[in-house]
């Protein structure tokens, strides 16, 4: 009866079941539980018992299910488990395999060596027996390096030593044929033996340089600590007391051994040095200008002297006598020089004859160049001087071929004389029209130093009876204002003379500053006598207009800011004025040096304008002269 009732109540139940799996959604749970509803069902009701058993068993149903899972899954991971610790044991059966046959493939290639070798060698008995002896002592050292990381359980290092083990057979493959030809070439046996043994030995040093490599490397701080220590070290090296001249090699080679072999440049420059330092009195005998010498202006170029002109006889007797000229500063000023270098051109040209089997042009080129490379070290060549040479050079190219050598000499004569007609004097001419203008009665005209376009303008206005009067501001060592004072003195113009430590008293007096330039930088700076720069500056504080003459064959394209960057250097005895002076005998005064400087660069901001033959123009028009005219540049 029961059972009947259970039967008949069954679907009564399974009936809201169903109606609850259409409204939830078919997730995977979901579908396990409804796939497990019939079978569990048809399960309770086959082993269902009477009374309240089989209403115990339907509640602790579900509970042993999960308990089951949790079961499994721990069943499952111990047998995870139990792979990985198979998959090891046979891992290190598998290398411990591998060892033992790469122990017995060394062993075999090292009985084909032994037999390679007792074939080659023709040895006496003892010998041959020797060369056994160390192929088993290599294979009892070789069997015991590889069984002590086998020993130790370390698998990795096995295979590494395993490759080096590989390759000492290979080094030991041509050890030993090189032993063989080395014993039939001397018929002995002794020098296979030594090249085991180097081997044997190299095999011991490669852990050391392991270890070696293996060491941290060095921070920041311990590199720079060593750094400061080896730099003291030079220091005091460079520091230490010269060593009397005996003692000089010695000392020079005791460094050169000292040092290390990563130097190599420096051991070679090291003896000279330490020479050097060793005898203080000739280096200063020999050289004392450039020890003297402050390292700012090292690359400054001196005035030489008359001992360093040797005759030569390539340079024609105008040039060589122009270079003395120079030398000597008896041709000064930048028109000046330049005049007289086309003049000793000219006479270069008239006596020039052409070698056989060569052009006029090209063979004229070279002897001017080597004539231009005379003048240049007698003294640096001047704005004016580089220009000339380089319209000549242009002249020369553009020669017609079919000429003859006669018409060309004559073609570049008419050049000469042309240019120093345009571009000095008629320049000249033009300048002085401009500044016409500007000078009227009762102008103060303050100048400095010594300018033939400012002697020219001078004369002008004094020709065109204008009532003024110069004041010519001079300064040591050149004095070079009182060339100016005796010439304007010469034509009747009233002048008065100052130094130019007394510029700052006499500048209120003056209405217009005239100042004459070597040279007229592309970035308006004006390079000119040493003490421009301060009488403009002075000008300017007073409200004075500055006035540059210059013509434009001595525009530059140089760019330059300061008088350090390029300048020349004159005599430093020029700066002693006589035995009470206190420069007098500089030489014995240790370290001293005195600078004479010729030139400085006067600034574009205390300039007011720049008057050239083309028109009054500001500083900053210089590129465009240099654009209008481009065959003008240095």
């Amino acid at each position: 009866l029961l059972s009947l009732a259970q039967a008949e109540g069954a679907p009564a139940k399974n009936k809201p079941k169903k109606q609850r799996q259409r409204n939830r959604p078919r997730n995977k749970r979901n579908r396990l539980e409804d796939s497990g509803t019939p079978t569990t069902s048809t399960s309770d009701s086959a082993s269902a018992m009477p009374g309240e058993k089989s209403g115990q068993q339907d509640a602790t149903a579900p509970e042993k299910t999960r308990e089951q899972v949790m079961a499994e899954r721990e069943a499952k991971k111990q047998a995870k488990l139990a792979k990985k610790q198979k998959n090891t044991n046979t891992n290190t059966a598998a290398a411990a395999a591998a060892a033992t046959a790469t122990q017995i493939i060394t062993e075999v290639e090292q009985t084909t060596i032994t037999t390679k070798l007792t074939t080659t060698t023709t040895t006496s008995a003892k010998e041959t027996l020797d060369l056994p002896a160390t192929v088993t002592a290599i294979k009892e050292r070789e069997v015991a390096s590889t069984e002590r990381p086998a020993e130790n359980g370390q698998v990795g290092e096995a295979g590494e030593k395993s490759r080096e083990q590989i390759k000492a057979e290979r080094e030991a493959k041509k050890a030993a044929k090189q032993a063989a030809k080395a014993g039939k070439a001397a018929g002995g046996a002794e020098a296979p033996t030594q090249q085991f043994s180097n081997l044997k030995v190299a095999e011991k040093a490669a852990p050391a340089n392991d270890e070696e490599k293996k060491k941290p490397p060095l921070t920041k701080a311990e590199r720079r600590a060593i750094q400061e220590a080896q730099r003291a070290a030079k220091a005091q090296g460079q520091t230490k007391k010269p060593q009397p001249a005996g003692k000089a090699p010695a000392a020079a080679t005791a460094t050169a051994t000292a040092t290390p072999s990563k130097e190599p440049k420096r051991e070679s420059s090291s003896p000279a040095k330490t020479a050097a330092s060793s005898s203080p009195s000739k280096a200063e005998q020999g050289t004392p200008n450039s020890e003297r010498r402050v390292k700012l202006f090292n690359h400054l170029v001196c005035a030489k002297g008359d001992s360093l002109f040797i005759n030569d006889p390539l340079v024609h007797p105008a040039i060589a006598r122009l270079g003395v000229q120079y030398a000597k500063r008896t041709v000064v000023g930048s028109n000046a020089r330049c005049i007289a270098f086309l003049h000793a051109l000219r006479q270069v040209v008239q006596d020039f004859e052409t070698p056989a089997k060569k052009e006029f042009g090209r063979s004229l080129d070279a002897a001017v160049k080597h004539h231009v490379d005379h003048l240049h070290k007698c003294r640096p060549l001047a704005v004016s001087v580089s220009n000339a040479y380089k319209q000549f050079k242009n002249q020369l190219t553009q020669l017609p071929a079919d000429a003859a050598e006669s018409e060309m000499k004559e073609l570049l004569e008419h050049f000469i004389d042309t240019y120093i007609e345009n571009q000095i004097g008629k320049a000249a001419q033009a300048i002085s029209g401009f500044l016409q203008e500007k000078i009227t009665d009762g102008d103060v005209l303050l100048t400095f130093a010594c300018s033939s376009l400012i002697q020219f303008i001078c004369e002008e206005a004094k020709r065109r009876q204008v009532s003024f009067r110069v004041i010519v501001v001079d300064s040591r060592p050149g004095c070079e204002g009182q060339e100016m004072l005796r010439r304007l003195h010469a034509t009747g113009i009233p002048c008065t003379y100052v130094l130019i430590n007394a510029v700052g008293y006499v500048m209120a007096e003056a209405t217009k500053v005239l100042l004459g330039a070597h040279a007229l930088l592309a970035n308006g700076y004006v390079m000119a006598r040493t003490g421009t720069a301060q009488v403009a500056l002075v000008a300017n504080a007073h409200n004075v207009p500055v006035l540059v003459c210059c013509e434009t064959h001595k525009f530059s394209e140089r760019f330059q800011t300061d008088a350090i960057v390029y300048n020349e250097l004159s005599d430093p005895n020029q700066l002693v004025r006589g035995d009470k002076c206190q420069l007098n005998n500089w030489a014995a005064k240790g370290k001293l040096l005195p600078l004479n400087l010729n030139y400085d660069i006067t600034p574009p901001e205390l300039v007011s304008a720049v008057v050239t033959e083309v028109a009054i123009l500001p500083c900053t028009s210089v590129p465009v002269i240099l654009r209008i005219k481009p065959d003008i540049g240095y």
